[in-house]
């Protein structure tokens, strides 16, 4: 299995090199690839706040890559849970990440989080079909 990083992943997104990104769909379509949390948590970041792209672009881009029939990422159904929550609201993707854990793994969250808090304590703000 290939581990992919983040500039590997950015460079496929973005298409900002050619023959880069020519390289990663061909690592993909060729070798099963694990994409880290870390790895996810850091493309959302760098597509946010240095591309400056919004969050239905940074979700839909990283949804694309981890549904990759070659992509595995640990908890699949969680990330892709955050990343729908990213995209509907303002939190930072770590707190979606933490919502996605308490609607797909069933998980208790404890934070000192206020916002989280808020919306963890009230299920009639957290929606399982976003």
């Amino acid at each position: 299995m290939t581990v992919l990083d983040t500039n590997t992943i950015l460079r496929c997104v973005l298409q900002d090199n050619e023959e880069v990104a020519a390289l990663v769909d061909e690592r993909m379509a060729r070798d099963e690839c694990l994409i880290p949390l870390e790895v996810v948590a850091e493309m959302v970041f760098v597509l946010l706040k240095v591309y400056c792209l919004n969050r239905t672009e940074i979700a839909n881009s990283v949804l694309m890559i981890i549904r990759h029939k070659n992509v595995r990422v640990p908890n699949r159904g969680v990330v892709e849970t955050a990343l729908r929550y990213f995209e509907e609201s303002k939190l930072d993707f770590v707190d979606c990440l933490m919502i996605g854990y308490a609607l797909v793994e069933g998980y208790k969250i404890f934070t000192f989080d206020k916002e989280l808090n808020k919306i963890l304590s009230a299920p009639t703000e957290i929606d399982p079909r976003l």
